[in-house]
């Protein structure tokens, strides 16, 4: 959701920033980088260490709730769409292909981020206070499988962040990369491309067979 179909980082960017200041202190440039597509928890645990606190469960969930509820507010005023994301999701729904959205932000945020998107695209959302482990484990992709009731190798999961990635990858899926604020590595299950506006549907449907067959090639 967050850096491949809205450019809702920017956003985090600003709460992230805000939290910091409270704390009369700046946020690193290689703290945030190391953040993009991190969950709630893990990106707490990152703050308080580079702020030097105490890893107190209850301040670091007091600060997850705060962050939320700011970011809440930014995300009321709209979403900006990534390129040909929008088109992309039109498109896939039209030809009737089921999605699932699968993200590390809670619910009840990432409801207020489908105001924007559109819930009728999905036939199923997976967020991160949702499964065990949120990404970089396979949690939610292996959940958003099983709802879907699909195989995850069936599966091609469109990702901006390192850590989407490695989840995604993790779960066994096909993995799109459109990099959105940090570069992605490449991987065997891997292929890269600049934007969504410059796929079509079948577009999708020939990077998934090029994954799946090299994936069998090299297991055979």
């Amino acid at each position: 959701m967050d850096g491949t179909l809205v450019d809702s980082e920017k956003l985090w960017d600003v709460s992230l920033s805000a939290l910091y200041e409270s704390f009369g202190r700046e946020m690193s440039r290689e703290t945030r980088t190391a953040l993009v597509g991190a969950s709630a928890e893990d990106t707490m645990v990152a703050v308080y260490t580079e702020l030097g606190l105490e890893l107190d469960p209850d301040a670091m969930k007091e600060s997850i709730r705060w962050l939320h509820e700011h970011t809440a507010g930014l995300f009321a005023d709209g979403l900006p769409w990534c390129a040909g994301a929008r088109e992309m999701l039109e498109a896939v729904k039209a030809d009737g292909t089921p999605m699932a959205l699968v993200t590390n932000t809670d619910r009840h945020l990432a409801e207020r981020a489908l105001d924007t998107i559109g819930r009728h695209h999905f036939a199923v959302t997976v967020c991160g206070d949702e499964v065990p482990s949120g990404k970089p484990a396979p949690d939610p992709y292996l959940r958003a499988a099983e709802l879907l009731e699909v195989a995850p190798a069936e599966c091609l999961a469109v990702e901006d962040s390192v850590t989407g990635a490695a989840a995604a990858e993790r779960a066994g899926c096909a993995v799109l990369i459109v990099p959105n604020e940090v570069p992605v590595p490449g991987g065997l299950r891997r292929r890269h491309i600049g934007s969504l506006a410059d796929l079509d549907v079948d577009g999708l449907r020939r990077i998934y067979h090029e994954i799946d067959d090299e994936v069998r090639h090299r297991s055979a």
